[in-house]
């Protein structure tokens, strides 16, 4: 069987950049410390969150080993090994493994048209080169535009290839599936983590292991008392903090859909509210990303004040 997966709230790590975009270690050392002050249960590293697609592989090094050293041991730290085939996969483990990773996150290979036997074989190939580590299948249709099926997932899980899943789907009917068919087949050694940060309310109650919110930069103590809200079965208090959250979520849809794209919206939004509150010295995000203007920095930073950060 696969070694156990780590679970609770887990933030996918945002990015801080420097003016020539070399990694600010700084300001990423400061975001993990307060992330850890704040009770987090894990840490992400270069997921979509942190921009991991625009990242040379000199910077990936530099964002695992500036988390892990602000980490401390004190929570586990998951790293992304995010890329298009197999071999260039094996480059991204390697590191990983080599600078201190708690566990690995990888999605389907991507660009080339893949078959489900092709998808299996990339998560068991991945699996053999560091068996060490809990591995987590991203599920991240609207980024590699591959949706990998529950039967495919819980195969991967009964061989013992994969230990959880982080769900982006969006889907939480498809969550709700597929945490049914796990229980059904007493699987429930995999661990399922919503990446929904607006649902996590919803997701626990279907039975949810887990939250992998990009929102938890900005708010990572609303996240950890949502979550133990959760656990203890208070949904009144759940749904308080849920609703909170997200009206704080909607620093990702300032940005003008007609100039940016998704990304840059809710990637500037991430970072605009951080350097609003003091964590990041700079908003930069990796380019083609589109910059937000001072109009919608503004509206960014008033509902951030708004949000009874605490």
């Amino acid at each position: 069987m696969s070694v156990s997966a780590y679970t609770g709230v887990i933030p996918p790590v945002v990015t801080p950049f420097n003016e020539d975009f070399s990694i600010d270690r700084e300001s990423l050392a400061t975001q993990v410390r307060r992330m850890i002050d704040a009770g987090v249960d894990g840490l992400f590293a270069l997921g979509s969150s942190a921009e991991v697609a625009f990242l040379t592989r000199e910077n990936r090094r530099a964002v695992i080993e500036t988390i892990v050293k602000a980490a401390d041991g004190k929570v586990p730290v998951l790293v992304g090994v995010i890329d298009t085939t197999t071999l260039r996969v094996a480059e991204h483990v390697a590191d990983a493994v080599e600078l201190g990773a708690s566990g690995l996150v990888a999605t389907a290979p991507f660009y080339v048209r893949t078959h489900p036997n092709e998808i299996l074989n990339h998560f068991r190939l991945i699996h053999e080169m560091a068996p060490e580590l809990p591995l987590y299948l991203y599920q991240i249709p609207v980024s590699v535009h591959v949706t990998v099926s529950d039967d495919l997932i819980l195969q991967l899980a009964e061989e013992g290839v994969i230990a959880g899943l982080k769900d982006s789907s969006g889907l939480d009917g498809a969550t709700r599936a597929l945490i049914e068919k796990r229980n059904a087949r007493n699987l429930t050694n995999f661990k399922v983590l919503t990446g929904s940060e607006t649902t996590v309310d919803l997701n626990y109650f279907f039975g949810a292991d887990g939250v992998v919110p990009g929102l938890g930069n900005v708010d990572p103590a609303g996240y950890v008392r949502l979550a133990a809200a959760c656990t203890a079965g208070d949904w009144d208090a759940a749904r308080a903090e849920q609703q909170r959250l997200n009206k704080l979520f909607q620093i990702v849809f300032v940005g003008d859909g007609a100039r940016m794209g998704g990304s840059s919206a809710g990637l500037g939004g991430f970072k605009a509210a951080l350097q609003h509150l003091g964590v990041f010295t700079s908003g930069r995000m990796a380019p083609p990303h589109v910059a937000l203007n001072d109009e919608e920095l503004a509206t960014i930073h008033s509902i951030v004040d708004q949000a009874d950060l605490n």
